[in-house]
Parts: structure tokens; C-alpha cells; sequence
């Protein structure tokens, strides 16, 4: 068995006693006080999530936006330079390969972070399929990732890097900490405000006591990987290997708002074009339980006594207490409002489909 690697942060999650575990392939928290409490955090006041683990590629020369394009389903070229777009990556087939945020940079300089777990299958494919005057760099081993997300975020975003609570959305911009230049992104995974610092790892540990001291008075605290994945699932935010993965394509995802099927030649494109015309035969849908239970990823969900589907992503949502799923079932199935069960553990609870995101933080 290979070693756990750690992160630059790994100090801060033992001084805070944290229960680690294997993720990724690195030594991850999945919570400190409790994944109620820390979730709740980022919903009330602001959280900071170590996500140092997720992995940076970096895309520089005359081709870089080209270079990008053949690998996202997205279309750079409908934003500016200083600005994020959310992507899917596929294979010839039109499976997802990952799902990223693409940082238009400049003209020749395009960063894109992937899922931990891709990471090395994702610059695999990316080199099979670069074309151009590009230079492509797995730089993953040099940031640091802190995410700071909650109501209070950009307050305290603004004490400690500055100038931040003025920037939109996906937008990302160079601060400066400590002398030592960072990237800040207005993205996350929580819909939440703030945003996630990209930082050398020299000044992680320096940075993460920086935000924990000064937003004291906020109510920062730290947050771990339980939480983060009860926070995007409420948002309905898609969890690479369980609700995507190679066995599924963005169209039948709910992710076509993301595919450009109407110009450029990114990879899968032809497969999915293929998909649309024929039409999808599964979607994936938002299902909420109308009795006690708590469906979890795998249990079978059903129509008029058969399987049709499983469930995806599951939990019980500690904002609403209602309890809450992802799950693919067919097109036929997919309404709002339409009765299913789910078998929890042997026990048939009924559930319905309902609209996505089952919070809404408008």
C-alpha cells in the first residue's frame, strides 16, 4: 500500500484535531467538530475548507485557448481574460472524463483545476489530445487551495487579501499575502459567497492562521470533507464518481448548458451531437423522500414495484432536515412530481422528484 501524501496544511488539521482519512490518495479531514456543526458554519458565518489536494493544470503559449477548448465542452472563447467557466471533459464517446473550472488567465495562459482523484488520468488525456503551440504543466504539487465560503466570507476575504467583495462570480484575480503573489477565484462548491485562494505552498500555513485569527470575530471555523460534500449536494452541484463518471455524458447530467454542440471540435462532441438528436434515455433528477429515511449512494429506486435507477448522491440535508438524493432514472420518469420509492436497506420509503437545487440562495 502507497503512502498517504499530505498536504501543506496537514499541521493545522492535527492541531485541530481532525479525524483524517484516506482520500485521493492524500491524508484529507472529514470533519472537526462534527458535520452538522461545520456545515452549518458555512450556511450561517464562513468556513475554510483545505482543498489543496485537487489538481492545477497550467496551459501556456500562442494556443492555449484553442488547447483548452479541444478538451472542454465549454467555449472559452465567450469570456474574458480574468474569468472562470465550468466545464466538462469527455472522451471520444462523450463520457465524462472530469468535470473543472477553467481559468482564462490571459490570451496564452489558461489554469484548470481538476478533480483530486483525475488528476493524473485527466493530464493523460489532455496530452493524447493537445495540439499547437502550447506547453501543458501539471503544477499541482506547487499551490495550495484554501476555500473560504459563508455569509462572512468576502469580509474576510477583504482583512486579510483585499479587495474581493466587489468581484461577480467567476472571476479570478492576483492578490497579493505575506509579499508572496496568490490567485483568488470567485468559485466553490457550497453556493455560498466567497471564493478559493490558489497559493504557493510556502505561505499555506501562513495564510490558513491569517484567516482563522483575523475572522475570529465572524465565526470562522474549519470545515471538512463531510461537510463539503452535505453542502454541494444541497446545491445539487455533481460529484465526480458518483453522479458523473465514464459511464455517464453531460447531456444526460443536466449539464448541456455547459456542452457547445453548436461549433467548435472538442473531444466527444460528435458523440454527443449524436445523443442529442437521438434523445436521452435517462436523466438525472433530484429526489426527496416523503417519510423517514436517509437514501445513500447505491440503493435501488424504483417505480410501480422495479428497479429503474439507483440513487447517486444521498443524505439527509441538516438546512431543510428533509432528506434528499441524486439518482438517474428514465426520461419517462424524470417529471417533477413524479411518485418513486427507494430501498433503503431493505425498507421501501416513497419519494418524489423534485426541482434542483433543493436550496435555493438567491
Amino acid at each position: 500500500m502507497s503512502e498517504l501524501a499530505r498536504t501543506a496544511l496537514y499541521d493545522a488539521h492535527v492541531a485541530l484535531k481532525a479525524r483524517l482519512v484516506p482520500f485521493a490518495g492524500f491524508e484529507m479531514p472529514i470533519q472537526y467538530d462534527g458535520i452538522v456543526a461545520e456545515h452549518t458554519r458555512v450556511r450561517e458565518a464562513v468556513g475554510l475548507f483545505d482543498v489543496s489536494h485537487m489538481g492545477e493544470v497550467r496551459l501556456r503559449g500562442k494556443d492555449a485557448l484553442a488547447a483548452a477548448n479541444r478538451f472542454a465542452t465549454n467555449d472559452l472563447n465567450r469570456i474574458a481574460n480574468g474569468r472562470a467557466q465550468y466545464t466538462a471533459m469527455c472522451a471520444p464517446d462523450g463520457t465524462i472524463v472530469d468535470d473543472m473550472i477553467v481559468y482564462r488567465l490571459a490570451d496564452d495562459d489558461v489554469l484548470i483545476c481538476v478533480n483530486a482523484s483525475n488528476r493524473h488520468t485527466d493530464v493523460a488525456h489532455m496530452r493524447e489530445h493537445l495540439r499547437g503551440d502550447v506547453e501543458l504543466t501539471d503544477e499541482s504539487d506547487s499551490w495550495s487551495q484554501i476555500a473560504v465560503q459563508g455569509p462572512h466570507a468576502t469580509e474576510l476575504l477583504d482583512r486579510v487579501i483585499g479587495k474581493t467583495s466587489k468581484l461577480r462570480p467567476f472571476r479570478i484575480r492576483e492578490r497579493t499575502f505575506a509579499g508572496t503573489s496568490v490567485l483568488f477565484a470567485t468559485t466553490g462548491y457550497t453556493g455560498e459567497r466567497g471564493g478559493e485562494i490558489y497559493a504557493p505552498n510556502s505561505v499555506a500555513m501562513a495564510l490558513w492562521d491569517a484567516l482563522m485569527t483575523q475572522g475570529a470575530d465572524l465565526g470562522v471555523g474549519p470545515v471538512g470533507l463531510g461537510a463539503r460534500d452535505t453542502l454541494r449536494l444541497e446545491m445539487a452541484y455533481a460529484l465526480y464518481g458518483n453522479d458523473i463518471d465514464r459511464t455517464t455524458t453531460p447531456l444526460e447530467a443536466g449539464l448541456e448548458w455547459v456542452v457547445r454542440l453548436d461549433d467548435g471540435d472538442f473531444v466527444g462532441r460528435d458523440a454527443l451531437v449524436a445523443q442529442a438528436a437521438k434523445g436521452v434515455s435517462r436523466k438525472l433528477v433530484g429526489l426527496e423522500l416523503t417519510e423517514r429515511g436517509i437514501p445513500r449512494p447505491g440503493y435501488p429506486i424504483a417505480h410501480a414495484g422495479a428497479v429503474v435507477g439507483s440513487v447517486t448522491s444521498g443524505t439527509k440535508s441538516p438546512t431543510t432536515g428533509r432528506a434528499i438524493a441524486l439518482g438517474y432514472v428514465p426520461v419517462a420518469l424524470s417529471d417533477t412530481g413524479t411518485e418513486l420509492t427507494i430501498d433503503c436497506r431493505g425498507r421501501t420509503k416513497s419519494a418524489r422528484v423534485v426541482k434542483l437545487p433543493f436550496l435555493s440562495r438567491d
